[in-house]
């Protein structure tokens, strides 16, 4: 049973990896972005993503990291 989900593993790891890479490679157009009056040089659009992608995982287990936290310190209010 090991091997398999061992199998499953390497095979689930190798079709998001060729996923990515064909992601990475339609994906090639030079575009600007410009926000908040910042703006960037010419990039290809997989970059944009893939940096959205990493900033989104990122901030969200820090999000719920402070909710857990908030509602952890959070003394509860009893009825009168």
């Amino acid at each position: 049973m090991h091997g398999v989900k061992r199998v499953v593993t390497v095979l689930t790891v190798l079709v998001v990896a060729l996923a990515v890479l064909v992601f990475v490679l339609e994906n090639q157009q030079d575009v600007s972005l410009s926000f908040l009056g910042f703006g960037t040089g010419q990039v290809p659009v997989s970059v944009f993503l893939l940096m959205a992608l990493v900033v989104g995982m990122l901030v969200g287990p820090l999000l719920m990291v402070l909710v857990r936290y908030r509602r952890s310190c959070a003394i509860p209010v009893r009825g009168s």
